[in-house]
């Protein structure tokens, strides 16, 4: 097995025991509940191939991307570039990202993005989301991993950034 492939199965299993802890954490619904709604808009739905695209168009600046899922998972590998202010899912975390957000520019262009399990059911993704939305950010946009980020970033090849 190669220092690679040790690496790539180690951040694996982390993100399996992540991706469990949270699902724990994600109350349940009967057939018969009606699912909330996600609060934002198609236009602001970003595709990993896009993204990817973007990162790598240089004559285009790339947006301020920020991880919103939980540490171990982004010290374990990331998109490049990126920065991580905190949990979400819990007050402390969403508490440390607003700090941070309320720094910059409200027409920057930002993506957050978490990846921790499927996305349907991310305890992350919805409250980064609406608490930056609700700061005013006018180009905000969530990337859409619907598996995992080993998935549907790490496991299709785009860039990958380790360590922080």
């Amino acid at each position: 097995m190669s220092r690679l492939q040790a690496l790539f199965l180690i951040f694996a299993i982390t993100l399996l025991i992540a991706a469990s802890a949270a699902i724990a954490f994600v109350p349940a619904t009967r057939g018969d509940e009606k699912m909330s709604t996600d609060p934002w808009t198609a236009a602001q739905i970003l595709r990993p191939p896009d993204l990817a695209r973007e990162l790598n168009d240089k004559n285009e600046k790339s947006p301020t991307i920020i991880y919103v899922g939980f540490h171990t998972l982004f010290a374990g590998g990331h998109i490049p570039g990126a920065t991580f202010h905190g949990s979400a899912s819990t007050e402390p975390g969403l508490a440390e990202l607003k700090k941070w957000a309320d720094t910059l520019p409200r027409t920057g262009s930002l993506v957050i993005y978490c990846g921790c399990c499927p996305f349907e059911k991310c305890p992350n993704i919805r409250p980064a989301f609406t608490a930056l939305n609700g700061m005013g950010f006018k180009k905000l946009r969530v990337l859409v991993l619907p598996t995992n980020f080993a998935t549907d970033w790490a496991g299709k090849r785009y860039p990958l950034e380790k360590g922080m």
